[in-house]
């Protein structure tokens, strides 16, 4: 898994999908063939949590960056197979891909972004700068 970050950052509204709605608008979730991923985002008091289910991915397969504002999550899996006899050559594959985007707000910190890929579900974790304590 690789996790690259920006050297600057631009103020953006609070973590969500990008597109026109809290779930993405993109233009692949239109094809019926192109499964994305659920997501669940969780705000705490200093920290935003991305839980995306992501079953079939080995955590070599994903890659996190930070693009112009946004978090940027893609992967992809590609599996071959092949069989040779003396009379015939079988070979198959098959291959997962996805892009998921979302805005970053302003209070968190891009030199504390972790991320952690277990049994299908990719948890990453991005620390805030400041938050204020409830009383």
């Amino acid at each position: 898994m690789k996790i690259t970050k920006p050297k600057g950052q631009a103020k953006q509204p609070p973590l969500v999908p990008t597109g026109d709605g809290f779930w993405s608008n993109d233009k692949s979730s239109e094809h019926q063939d192109t499964l994305l991923p659920t997501v669940n985002i969780i705000e705490k008091k200093s920290v935003y949590k991305i839980k995306v289910l992501a079953p079939g991915f080995r955590k070599k397969d994903f890659n996190i960056t930070v693009q112009a504002g946004d978090l940027v999550i893609t992967a992809e899996h590609r599996i071959e197979k092949k069989e040779e006899n003396e009379n015939y050559l079988r070979k198959e594959f098959s291959t997962s891909s996805f892009t998921r985007s979302f805005n970053l707000p302003d209070n968190i910190a891009l030199n504390q972004i972790k991320a952690n890929y277990k049994d299908g579900l990719l948890h990453i974790a991005i620390k805030k700068t400041h938050y204020k304590n409830k009383k």
